[in-house]
């Protein structure tokens, strides 16, 4: 792996019960207040260097790169179930062992982005416990709120052959997010930084997998698991909650913030109108500050 910009971290690794190594950050006091990161497809903890070079003074980030993603496992489909369900279980898995080994049970702040509030708000219903805070960021913690509806990038790569073999052959998906998922280009190296963890076919098997489990009604195999969370979100209706939206998002659009903001009425919200998709790269001058005065004023 290359030099990544901004990225002056020594990751660790867990190994789950079926062998595969995950690959982590954990960045901070071991007593501070955990800050938990999780991020979507196609990026990976790379995507939060900026969250946890502000916040580590103060807290301690864990950032794990989901299997098949980032400086984690890569492993083909005998060896590993690309699916919601397996993703919220390795994460139950890591963060116990952490608990094991000295950190809280308690008072963890979650933190998610894309794909990553679904696996995270589904972990957060099955320990409703241990959550203290949130932090949501263009994503999703429940059906998507215009139903069936796609964009045709997305539908591709979830219902063809063609969108599969793009994905998997050409990078098409890191690619495109990496131009189109924000609004002012990224620097050279920063584009390669994110693209890195993915340079050959076989390493993109999650990115591919990640869009083709994406579910839009009762005959996906993820649906029964956002179904239940949409429902059980409500119990952190008490949770203070940060809000921080790119609004020039052409996935998790204005639908899903008004989503959110339906559900949690009280919740603290930044639009940022000038940033899209990847809102931590576009508007990371603002946002951070932001989110910074939100978990001193709520801790």
């Amino acid at each position: 792996m290359r030099v990544l910009p901004d990225y002056p971290f020594r990751g660790l690794r867990f190994t789950h019960a079926n062998g595969l190594s995950q690959h982590y950050l954990d960045e901070g006091a071991p007593d501070a207040p955990p800050v938990l990161m999780l991020h979507g497809n196609p990026s990976w903890s790379y995507y939060w260097r900026r969250l946890v070079l502000g916040l580590r003074d103060s807290y301690r980030c864990i950032v794990p790169d989901h299997i098949g993603m980032g400086l984690s496992d890569k492993p083909d489909d005998s060896r590993y179930a690309y699916t919601l369900q397996s993703r919220v279980d390795d994460l139950d898995a890591l963060v116990d062992n952490l608990i094991r080994a000295g950190a809280p049970e308690r008072g963890w702040t979650l933190a998610v982005h894309d794909w990553g509030g679904m696996i995270g708000m589904a972990w957060a219903c099955r320990r409703p416990e241990r959550i203290a805070r949130l932090i949501v960021t263009n994503t999703a913690g429940f059906p998507n709120p215009k139903g069936r509806r796609l964009p045709p990038s997305l539908r591709l790569g979830r219902d063809s052959k063609l969108g599969e073999w793009l994905i998997r052959e050409h990078n098409a998906f890191a690619r495109g997010a990496a131009r189109w998922g924000v609004t002012r280009p990224l620097q050279p190296e920063v584009r390669e930084a994110l693209l890195a963890p993915y340079d050959s076919p076989a390493n993109r098997i999650a990115t591919a997998r990640f869009v083709q489990d994406i579910p839009l009604g009762p005959g996906d195999r993820a649906w029964p698991l956002v179904e239940a969370t949409g429902r059980e979100l409500a119990q952190f209706g008490d949770r203070p909650m940060f809000i921080g939206w790119g609004l020039r998002d052409f996935v998790f659009d204005r639908a899903f913030l008004a989503e959110w903001r339906r559900r949690f009425p009280g919740a603290e919200a930044h639009e940022y109108a000038d940033a899209g998709h990847y809102v931590l790269e576009d508007a990371h001058e603002r946002l951070l500050p932001a989110v910074r005065a939100f978990l001193q004023r709520t801790g």
